[in-house]
């Protein structure tokens, strides 16, 4: 699987992204509008996360099933109507149905385009990196153009001008290849939620803190020294430096873990993660999400690269990616929800001081436990 493979898988996962980044932007400050409460934003957000822990295994299993290219196909269409739900629905039951969809959209299709990517194993850390590069242009432009349409015709129209957008994936689905028969024939591992690694428990904290704690409370921050419409554009714009920071960082770091081992490069910036939401506990908020994101981006190739190069040519990576997104997941699933239930007595500052402390803790625990020779 060459790369033009790999460039159309990650344009698919580029819009199938624009609505549920915009989402977590505008939900908690218009939750009102979507018939929600701010516990029922926590919900929503998290929702997809849940679905996705549970099902990684099945999707992995129906994807070797179907082939790569049938599910690309079938997500696009999901993720188009999972989008278009935002701005024709309301209500907790509407908005969790399309929040359910889009967990099924995500898995299938983060688990096509990194078994592409990691097709040639040797290069597994470039080619992961320039897809997530791609991969990140959609929800850039959802967060500012996006942020823009909700100010000028509300948050509910936004999102169907953005399913619009989110409907060329379709027409792009057709064109990728049909998976080669040596492909077909890999051998795969289970996929399944054991007991965690150490491994496992920095990518669960990665998500419980930036996709979670940090995407939550950044626009509520913004809020408490400017307007509504102000604390929107300001989250989003930092919601968007999570995604330049992948688009940046990613195939850069990619590139340099092929040729230096993924494991080294990891542990640099995992730490330098773990900084930059000490600096947002301490009220440095800009400096820190920046840091905080940049390295985020990072590890999105970084990790997928230490579970491929942990891996003989002959094994299918399906199940063994499909086990790290579910710990990922699982973190970035716990966030949002426990972030909306724990804002009634602890601040955003403190909440980001206890995923930094978590995620200094687990970084010590698998440098002191993991032999250097395997990952």
């Amino acid at each position: 699987m060459g790369w033009a493979a790999i460039i159309s898988s990650a344009a698919i996962m580029s819009l199938a992204l624009l609505g549920d980044a915009l989402l977590y932007a505008v939900l908690p400050v218009y939750a009102h509008e979507f018939g929600l409460t701010l516990p029922w934003v926590g919900v929503m957000l998290s929702a997809n996360r849940f679905v996705r822990v549970f099902t990684y295994g099945y999707i992995a299993r129906l994807t070797q099933f179907l082939g790569i290219r049938k599910m690309c196909f079938l997500a696009a269409v999901t993720a188009t109507a999972s989008t278009a739900i935002y701005g024709f629905g309301e209500g907790v039951t509407v908005m969790l149905f399309a929040r359910i969809l889009w967990g099924l959209t995500y898995a299938a299709l983060v688990l096509a385009t990194l078994s592409y990517a990691v097709a040639y194993r040797k290069q597994a850390g470039t080619r992961i990196g320039v897809g997530q590069a791609i991969q990140r242009v959609g929800p850039i432009l959802a967060l500012f153009i996006g942020a823009w349409l909700v100010g000028t015709v509300g948050p509910q129209t936004a999102f169907i001008w953005i399913a619009a957008a989110t409907g060329l994936a379709i027409p792009i689905a057709l064109t990728l290849p049909k998976p080669a028969a040596a492909e077909m024939k890999k051998k795969s591992r289970a996929s399944s939620l054991s007991r965690p690694t150490s491994l496992d428990i920095i990518f669960f904290l990665q998500g419980y803190g930036v996709d979670g704690v940090f995407a939550m409370t950044i626009a509520l921050i913004f809020v408490r020294d400017s307007s509504l419409s102000e604390a929107v554009m300001g989250g989003s714009a930092l919601l968007a430096m999570r995604h330049f920071g992948e688009a940046i960082a990613a195939p850069l770091f990619g590139w340099i873990a092929d040729r230096f081992g993924a494991r080294k490069v990891f542990i640099n910036a995992a730490f330098l993660t773990m900084l930059g939401f000490v600096l947002v506990a301490i009220g440095w908020t800009i400096a820190g999400a920046l840091i905080m994101l940049l390295f985020r981006g990072a590890l999105a190739s970084l990790g997928p690269a230490v579970i491929a190069q942990s891996l003989r040519e002959d094994e299918d990576a399906i199940g063994p990616l499909a086990r790290m997104q579910a710990w990922r997941d699982l973190g970035a699933a716990c966030g949002p929800l426990a972030t909306g239930f724990l804002l009634a007595i602890l601040s955003p500052e403190y909440q980001h001081a206890i995923v930094a402390v978590a995620l200094a803790i687990s970084i010590a625990v698998w440098l002191k436990y993991t032999p250097k020779t395997r990952s």
